[in-house]
């Protein structure tokens, strides 16, 4: 089986990529273990222009935002699906000083395409934002699950899925091509995460693993937007709210803990004056992020035809689809990746 490009890993990585490939006219394979997309599976899908306490635009946000919306949509339109949800963040003040602060950026023109509304009073009762709000605009989230599982369907119809698990000591590199058991491709890409620690390609890679929680529960108010300070909270379509999320560098070997789940239990509760109802899922994931914090895409020094689009940590749905461009630049035309994601910045750890 001859292709043009094969993937490993169907997570939302692979699968960006891989839609993004099949849609330039490029034939592609994909091997995934369904199993090995934890990270994907338990995002909460969260894209947000202004993070952080001093809520500061995220990083690239005028390259990443402009692209989030256009790709998912164009995704729906293919797959005839829903999973994008476009939703206003409001973001309570703690002080009027704050709020006087927000009054000032609304007037600067590096904010003005992120801001829907400053509110000076309280615009919700079940919300602590006695000094009022930002509402933000260009943010939402995405279904992840119910992306990858109609993609999955869409490539398998195309004969572009293998579900199983990749053996790397059966890869063959040289003469301008990979073969693997069967299959000769052009170019390999590794899209599977923290998987990519484990190869013999890119083990020197620094990745820096991050475990996150999240909880979904029965709770009442059900707004439009969604809340977040100290603490996001979305009111999902199937009647529950979401609530996460947690960042941990230490207990990675261990599944849902007890101080992740009170930790945002106490963050929920600064935030709402609402009571907590049943707990019906507790999630965790560990984020394939790395030690500067920026995706690692690039071409193996040593091998022509072996890629990486990896290392999105906790802001794949944000930064996907704007990097994804960028990787079939080079997959396609050799074009390098900008040096701030590029892996090249690695190579002296080699």
């Amino acid at each position: 089986m001859e292709v043009d490009f094969l993937l490993i890993g169907q997570g939302l990585a692979g699968t960006v990529l891989s839609y993004r490939l099949i849609k330039s006219g490029y034939s592609v394979l994909v091997i995934d273990q369904p199993e090995a997309n934890n990270s994907s599976r338990v995002a909460a899908g969260l894209y947000n222009p202004l993070t952080g306490r001093k809520m500061v635009k995220t990083w690239n946000a005028d390259l990443l935002f402009p692209e989030i919306e256009p790709l998912y949509e164009s995704l729906e339109q293919e797959l005839k699906s829903k999973f994008l949800y476009k939703k206003p963040i409001y973001r309570p003040f703690l002080s009027i000083e704050e709020q006087n602060e927000w009054m000032g950026n609304s007037s600067d023109i590096k904010f003005q395409s992120y801001l829907e509304k400053i509110h000076t009073k309280s615009l919700f009762n079940e919300v602590v934002n006695e000094f009022g709000g930002v509402m933000l605009a260009g943010s939402g989230y995405l279904d992840i699950n119910t992306l990858l599982d109609v993609s999955s369907n869409f490539l398998i119809n195309k004969g572009a899925l293998r579900t199983e698990s990749f053996e790397e000591n059966e890869l063959v590199i040289g003469g301008g091509k990979v073969i693997y058991r069967d299959i000769e491709a052009k170019g390999i890409v590794y899209c599977n995460g923290l998987g990519a620690m484990k190869s013999v390609y890119f083990n020197f890679l620094p990745f820096a693993p991050v475990k996150g929680e999240i909880l979904d529960l029965e709770q009442e108010f059900h707004p439009q937007e969604i809340i977040n300070r100290g603490v996001f909270r979305i009111a999902l379509e199937n009647g529950l709210v979401r609530v996460g999320s947690t960042y941990s560098w230490h207990d990675l070997d261990e599944g849902p803990t007890e101080r992740a789940k009170n930790e945002l239990y106490d963050r929920l509760d600064n935030l709402m004056k609402i009571q907590k109802k049943m707990l019906v899922v507790h999630k965790t994931g560990i984020r394939p992020a790395t030690k500067d914090r920026r995706p690692m895409l690039g071409k193996h020094p040593d091998h022509d035809c072996v890629y990486i689009f990896n290392g999105f940590g906790a802001k794949g749905v944000s930064l996907i689809p704007y990097y994804s461009k960028m990787m079939i630049d080079l997959l396609v035309n050799q074009n390098q990746p900008h040096i701030d994601v590029n892996i090249s910045r690695f190579f002296k750890y080699i």
